[in-house]
């Protein structure tokens, strides 16, 4: 009983729940509409608000955009009017252009009209012209006795000869007159170049050949077996030539300063006595040593001399090493020291940079410590040679460019003068008879290969070529242009220090006897 007391009092208390829940649902879902209805309210009237506003923008950006259009419209009609009134004035001028164009076409038509028959009257006058002129070249022919193409040649040959003339006397002129802008220039330079350098003008010469005190020191230095000399030969790479000449070695060898260690190591042996393979070494080591500090202080030595800036090891090396080669009994080294000192002299009355004309001129030889190492034009190799060790392109230019192998630049032509100036000056170099002989033969067997040409006689020990030639066949133009063939002939065929001048000789004799 008790238990169905307890379920009902449990499903009373389930269902006043019910109710008060019930309740408080329906009054809080009342009191949701209500907000829900103010808040409609509310957005309603803020719609309203919002859109009063929008009309009132919008009819406010509609008056601007109303203002601003009539505003564009009126500066528009503004332009279309001027625009108008342009068009019209550009018509007027057209149509005024057009009126005188017609007129200009009538004009022409009537002139076209005057000039046809002009024409019509100029070809008459050329048909009859022509036959005019065909019948004169007969009668011209008859009187002559010549056919029209030989009257052509002879007129050509005349011209031909006029313009030779007349080519030859500008030429002339012009030669003339360069010669008096540039010579009196040119000498005062070199002048004064060469007034501010003074050198020994004393040859110099090198030789192979040792002297000993006695034929009998020619065994020692052959050995047993030829085994000194073999030791020799093979420390020194020079051959070693024993003859019958009398108290003399001698030693051949292409490399100037292997020729010299070579020299050097045989006094010192001879004067030493003592003559086998362990001793040859010694000494070749010993000179070769001495000879390498002798090339690099050469070199210190004349750059210092020169006042420039110290250059790298290498370059000192080969530089120094020319101090042992000759060009025409010419110490090379000597040389390059003096074309250093004379490009820096021409440089200085030119206003050229005097530090890189010094150093183009003293480095402008040293491909010949090169050019028995391998083959190529030595002003080439030595500015590969500088170039690899960082020189300066100008200087570089100069080197490469002093023998015209390459277009030069203003140190290259200084260079090629002073080269010039250092080798043909007295005293400077001298040739063996043979090649004087030689260089003579090739002076005349020059001259000689030109047409109109007598005779040749190279004169003054080689500096001038006299060319005499056939009055009859070479005229005066026609000898001044044989002089400058022959002489640029010289130049592209000859090696050869100094100038050579030509000097063409025409004469025409005339004799008779009275009898």
């Amino acid at each position: 009983m008790q238990i169905v007391v307890d379920v009902l009092s449990f499903l009373a208390g389930v269902f006043t729940c019910y109710f008060v829940l019930e309740r408080l649902a329906k009054k809080r879902r009342l009191q949701v509409e209500e907000s829900a209805r103010r808040i409609r309210e509310q957005a309603e009237q803020d719609r309203e608000h919002i859109l009063r506003e929008a009309n009132i923008a919008a009819n406010e950006e509609a008056l601007k955009a109303r203002q601003t259009l009539e505003k564009a419209m009126a500066a528009k009609r503004e332009d279309i009017s001027a625009l108008e009134l342009r068009v019209s004035q550009r018509e007027a001028l057209i149509n005024q252009q057009l009126e005188a164009l017609i007129d200009r076409e009538r004009q022409l038509g009537e002139r076209t009209a005057a000039l046809e028959q002009q024409r019509a009257a100029l070809e008459e006058e050329r048909v009859e012209l022509h036959r005019l002129a065909e019948a004169q070249k007969q009668a011209l022919q008859k009187v002559s006795g010549l056919t029209e193409a030989e009257a052509r040649t002879q007129l050509l040959r005349e011209v031909e000869r006029a313009a030779i003339k007349d080519a030859g006397d500008l030429t002339r002129h012009i030669l003339e007159e360069a010669k008096l802008r540039t010579e009196d220039q040119a000498r005062r330079i070199i002048g004064i170049a060469i007034q501010r350098y003074a050198a020994s003008h004393v040859s110099e010469t090198t030789t192979a050949t040792v002297a000993l005190p006695s034929d009998e020191m020619k065994g020692r230095i052959i050995g047993r077996e030829g085994r000194n000399i073999r030791a020799f030969e093979n420390a020194t790479g020079m051959t070693v030539l024993i003859d019958d000449t009398p108290n003399a070695v001698v030693l051949s060898g292409f490399d100037p300063v292997r020729r010299e260690v070579a020299r050097e190591a045989m006094q010192r042996l001879i004067i030493d006595g003592r003559i086998h393979p362990t001793r040859i070494e010694e000494v070749v080591g010993s000179v070769k040593a001495e000879i390498e500090d002798t090339i690099v202080k050469a070199a210190e030595e004349a750059v210092y001399k020169l006042g420039l800036a110290p250059l790298p090891i290498e370059v000192l090396k080969k530089l120094g090493a020319l101090k042992f080669r000759h060009s025409f009994s010419q110490n090379i080294l000597a040389h390059s020291i003096e074309v250093s000192y004379l490009t820096g002299l021409l440089a200085a009355e030119l206003g050229v940079d005097v530090t890189l004309a010094k150093k183009a001129g003293l480095l402008h030889d040293i491909g010949k410590a090169l050019d028995h190492e391998m083959e190529g034009a030595h002003a080439l190799i030595g500015a590969d040679f500088i170039r690899a060790h960082g020189e300066c392109e100008e200087v570089i230019i100069g080197v490469a460019s002093h023998h015209n192998e390459t277009p030069p630049n203003i140190f290259g032509t200084l260079v090629s003068a002073a080269d010039a100036m250092s080798a043909s000056r007295p005293g400077a170099r001298a040739e063996t008879m043979t090649t004087y002989i030689k260089r003579l033969a090739n002076l005349e067997e020059i001259g000689m290969s030109f047409e109109g040409v007598e005779k040749c006689f190279a004169v003054q020990a080689g500096r001038e070529l006299r060319v005499i030639v056939k009055p009859q066949e070479v005229n005066d133009e026609q000898a001044a242009a044989l002089a400058r063939n022959v002489a640029r002939r010289i130049e592209d065929e000859l090696q050869y220090p100094g100038q050579i001048r030509v000097t063409v000789v025409r004469e025409t004799r005339c004799t008779e006897h009275a009898k």
